[in-house]
């Protein structure tokens, strides 16, 4: 059952990075999920980096996290895209 709130709570953090960094018209619901969760991952490693601990349940600061380390994931990805072209 938790798999389903992952992957929920990762396509909605995923898609408010897609909109913060404006690749939401070339992201689907799956790459949204995708980033979401990859973000999720950056966010906590963020977290115990800063000294917050880790964050293991769901609370508004993981959910800020996530968004965070998503756009993260999604501005290193176009900056690597930017340079190749």
């Amino acid at each position: 059952m938790y798999i389903f709130l992952w992957l929920f709570l990762g396509g909605i953090a995923g898609w408010f990075a897609s909109m913060i960094t404006k690749n939401n018209h070339q992201m689907g619901i799956i790459m949204n999920i995708i980033v979401g969760l990859i973000g999720s991952a950056i966010g906590g490693l963020i977290c115990q980096w800063v000294g917050l601990g880790a964050l293991s349940i769901f609370s508004f600061y993981g959910m800020v996290f996530a968004v965070l380390g998503a756009v993260i994931l999604l501005t290193l990805v176009n900056f690597v895209r930017g340079r190749s072209r």
